[in-house]
């Protein structure tokens, strides 16, 4: 049955306003790429289509360019590219080749989902509840859609009648469904467990020989500047070169013409057309002979000659059949079958490479089987084409799949008269990891032996003649699937010796092996080796595991109760170091780096000191402490704590004069004393000299007459010690401006009264300065600024005496957002001044100081109730007590 193009069969669903498949149920990119390197056959048909677009490779190249995306791209589908990259991302293949109007935005949805574009899909499968198949035009594979059908899912509600096949006149939206439908079939058999294992288990989907046309090179193209042998037949359109030497110099350049002759000066016309090299060398002897008495054979000759072809004419020929560009072309006199071939990129996956043809004049005048050339190097039947000639390339012929264990898996063409072992040959034979014992082969029953539910059977052959490399004569048929086995992966005849020997690893069992002799094998046992016990574990033939033992003399690796070893004992020799709790001792206080470190047996104070990186300046060099675990644990006892000497020697940095170059401290002990051994699990802490500290500094800046940074001479510092040293303010000065931060912890800004500090040093304000703190003296500045919620956020002038209100009126009033009950005014010393009712006086309202920040905030709602809401609520509460009034004049 003829393929339909499934191009023109959508081109009605497409212009019918709605897409061919379902977006949202198309596979993503990486189902997308998992199909294209699953199923060769789509990937071929995408390297087709890219070649057979009309464009050259620089030309695809530029369009990419131009589209935005990678130039090299789609390389590997073209001509000579090779294999895909497995890491491309192969939406943006497809989106590509869209783009470039290589395929429509339907052939792209159907590649998305692994499905052939020049497919023939049959309407009962997408329409009648899947009981047809997809018959793949390229690969001539049948696959039934109803395979791939999830549970519960039909492909039924389409056409009836003598419409069978889908055309332009399918347009309905059940059809545009069923295909969505399969599509989304499709992808998902792609994550069923057996798929995904057939898919791991087979190979050799790759067709033998394609590859040769599709990879890119120039070597294979045709002379068209000669040198050509000695059998190149001359005519019209040849240029050769005769060059003269000896008595005579000269050179010629000699065109053959449309006549099939040349003219030689001195000698006249000379007729070529047909002749051979060697043939017109002949000629040459004779006519030039003539002219030139120096010109004979021999020794003696005088002058001599040579004549090469300087351009070789061009013959049509055409190229015809199963070929990926057919059509006619201009190929080199010197070309030949394979030449053109490869000119026109090869035969397609159903073109024949084992019965390529030549046509002359209506007669076949040649045939060369591919095979001979790629497997044997034998290029004799490769023939020079000349003008008119005509390669055609038919159908394959049976196609047989070979996988597993041989040097080339692939699907390779078979003639009628050939057997498995031609198969093998030409998939190079077995590899040396091939289990020769058998050989299966898959195969589909012939149509007139088929029984219901019997359409495939497995055959298994067993010859003598796998163990020599080749195979039976046994006759094979198209579609078989021929699986070449792997040896089993069970190592036999070995032991193996695991734990603290030397060399552990596994070990080649010899007769009467034994326990001592597979340890010595092992490089011998390590010094710290338990000797009680090495246990032995014997796998049963059964299955099951026993365990067995054996006892270590010394360290040389004697056994006490030695016994032989049987295939597959397993030997586990231990360590006491394995056994060994893991010790340790603790140092923490004025060291380096605390923690805990490894205890060694003979530790001292002053090694853990120096694992510690030494002690910091601060430590107390009189003592430290130690908590030691308890002999006596009776009652709450945890720990017991005493005292070691410390002194100077363990500053380990010192000067060149040997004399300790740090900061000042507490007096320590001469020295030295003598070193304390430690415990496992000791607690050493060092202690620190009691109030140890580097200088403190303040920052003093601004208006002051000395700015600069201070050290604090004691911990009793305050605000105005420090500004008394700074030598005060300068009269510009302003006081009430005052930043004072506070670095420490994170403060920030506090607000503090300069000026009561000033008058009062005993003043609340006047803090004590920590590290880090920092003074800032302003000049006066006489604006207040109005922020947030107002009409008009300006700096205003200072006003003496006038309070928060007069500001915000100043501003231009609150706007309509504005919440201005909760107003407030940061002073230019930092602290926050908010409005405050109070009862039976007036409210307290803020006045800002020169310098400061009135900021009205927005209401957000939170605030408290409004005016009516109030009003009702006294309402309801002076009317409960006049109830009660009444009540009581009542009684």
């Amino acid at each position: 049955m003829r393929a339909l193009n499934l191009r023109s069969l959508l081109v009605a669903v497409v212009v019918s306003g709605a897409p061919a498949l379902a977006v949202a149920q198309n596979p993503t990119s990486q189902q997308a790429q998992q199909m294209l390197q699953s199923n060769p056959a789509l990937l071929q048909q995408l390297r087709q289509r890219i070649m057979t677009s009309g464009m050259t490779p620089d030309q695809v190249r530029a369009r990419l360019r131009e589209a935005g995306y990678p130039e090299n791209l789609l390389d590997a589908y073209m001509n000579g590219g090779g294999s895909p990259d497995s890491t491309a991302n192969q939406g943006d293949v497809l989106n590509a080749v869209q783009q470039l109007g290589i395929v429509d935005s339907t052939q792209v949805d159907l590649l998305r989902c692994g499905l052939n574009p020049d497919s023939l899909m049959y309407v009962d499968t997408l329409f009648n509840g899947g009981r047809g198949g997809v018959m793949d035009t390229t690969s001539g594979s049948l696959g039934s859609l109803s395979s791939l059908r999830p549970r519960g899912t039909n492909f039924s509600g389409g056409v009836q009648g003598q419409d069978a096949y889908m055309s332009d006149s399918v347009r309905n939206s059940r059809q545009r469904q069923a295909l969505a439908r399969a599509c989304k079939a499709r992808a998902d058999s792609l994550h069923r467990p057996e798929v995904i294992a057939q898919a791991q288990r087979d190979s050799g989907f790759t067709i033998f020989g394609l590859d040769f046309f599709r990879r890119s090179t120039t070597l294979f193209n045709p002379n068209v500047a000669g040198p050509v042998d000695a059998n190149y037949r001359l005519g019209p359109g040849d240029q050769l070169v005769l060059v003269l030497t000896g008595d005579v110099e000269a050179s010629y350049q000699l065109d053959v013409t449309r006549q099939g002759f040349i003219v030689v000066p001195q000698v006249g016309q000379i007729s070529v057309n047909g002749l051979t090299l060697s043939q017109l060398n002949d000629v040459l002897y004779d006519r030039l002979g003539r002219v030139y008495s120096g010109v004979r054979r021999g020794a003696d000759a005088t002058t001599h000659f040579s004549v090469t072809p300087a351009k070789l004419r061009s013959n049509m020929v055409f190229v015809v059949g199963d070929v990926m560009a057919p059509g006619a072309y201009q190929v080199s006199a010197s070309g030949t079958l394979l030449s053109a071939l490869y000119a026109a990129g090869g035969p397609t996956d159903n073109g024949s490479l084992r019965d390529l043809q030549v046509r002359r004049g209506g007669k076949l005048i040649a045939n060369m089987d591919f095979y001979d050339y790629l497997i044997n190097g034998d290029a004799s039947h490769d023939i020079r084409l000349e003008t008119g000639d005509i390669v055609f390339v038919p159908v394959h012929l049976a196609r047989v799949r070979i996988v597993g264990e041989v040097v080339r898996p692939a699907t390779y063409e078979i003639k009628p008269t050939e057997t498995l072992a031609d198969a093998l040959r030409f998939s190079g034979g077995f590899k040396a990891t091939a289990s020769r014992q058998r050989v299966q082969v898959e195969r589909i029953v012939p149509p007139a032996e088929r029984k219901p539910g019997r359409d495939r059977v497995t055959t298994d052959i067993v010859s003598d003649a796998f163990l020599t490399g080749t195979g039976p004569a046994v006759p094979v048929q198209p579609g078989d699937v021929i699986r070449v086995f792997p040896v089993a992966t069970r190592v036999r005849n070995r032991v193996t010796v695991r734990g603290n020997v030397n060399m552990p690893g596994t070990i080649g069992l010899t007769p009467g092996m034994t326990v001592a002799g597979a340890l010595k094998l092992a490089g011998g046992i390590k010094p710290d080796t338990y000797l009680g016990e090495v246990l032995i574990t014997r796998l049963n033939p059964d299955s099951t595991r026993q365990q067995l033992r054996a006892t270590l003399r010394d360290s040389s690796g004697a056994v006490v109760n030695d016994f032989p070893l049987h295939e597959d004992d397993n030997l586990t020799v231990y360590s006491v170091t394995d056994f060994r709790p893991v010790r340790y001792v603790a140092i923490n206080g004025a060291v380096r780096r605390s923690g805990q470190f490894p205890y060694r047996e003979g530790m001292t104070i002053r090694d853990l000191v120096l694992e510690a990186g030494g002690l910091e300046q601060s430590a107390l060099l009189n003592e430290a402490r130690i908590a030691r675990l308890p002999d006596d644990r009776s009652g709450t006892v945890t720990a017991r704590e005493f005292t070691v000497p410390l002194d100077s020697s363990y500053l380990f940095e010192r000067g060149p004069n040997g004399q300790y170059a740090g900061p000042p401290g507490l007096p320590a002990s001469a020295g030295p004393t003598p070193d304390v051994q430690l415990k496992p699990y000791d607690n050493v802490l060092i202690l620190r000299q009691p109030g140890w500290e580097l200088q403190r500094t303040v920052t003093v800046a601004g208006e002051v007459r000395f700015p600069g940074k201070y050290t604090l001479l004691n911990k009793n510092e305050h605000i105005s010690d420090v500004l008394k040293r700074a030598g005060g303010l300068t009269p510009e000065g302003y006081a009430n401006g005052v930043t004072f931060y506070r670095h420490s912890n994170s403060i920030g800004r506090i607000g503090i009264e300069l000026p009561d500090v000033l008058k009062d040093p005993k003043s609340r304000d006047n803090l004590l300065l920590v590290d880090g703190d920092s003074l800032y003296i302003p000049r006066f500045n006489a604006v207040v600024r109005v922020q947030g919620e107002v009409n008009s956020p300006v700096a205003v002038t200072y006003s003496p005496g006038k309070d928060l209100n007069y500001y915000i009126r100043a501003a231009g009033g609150a706007t309509r957002k504005a919440d201005v009950d909760h107003a407030y005014v940061t002073q230019p010393n930092g602290k926050v001044d908010a409005e405050s009712q109070r009862f039976l006086i007036p409210d307290y309202v803020p006045k800002p100081k020169p310098g400061s920040v009135v900021y009205v905030p927005v209401n957000d709602g939170s605030g408290g109730p409004s005016v009516l809401t109030m009003l009702g609520s006294l309402t309801g509460v002076a009317s409960s007590l006049l109830a009660v009034i009444a009540l009581l004049r009542t009684h």
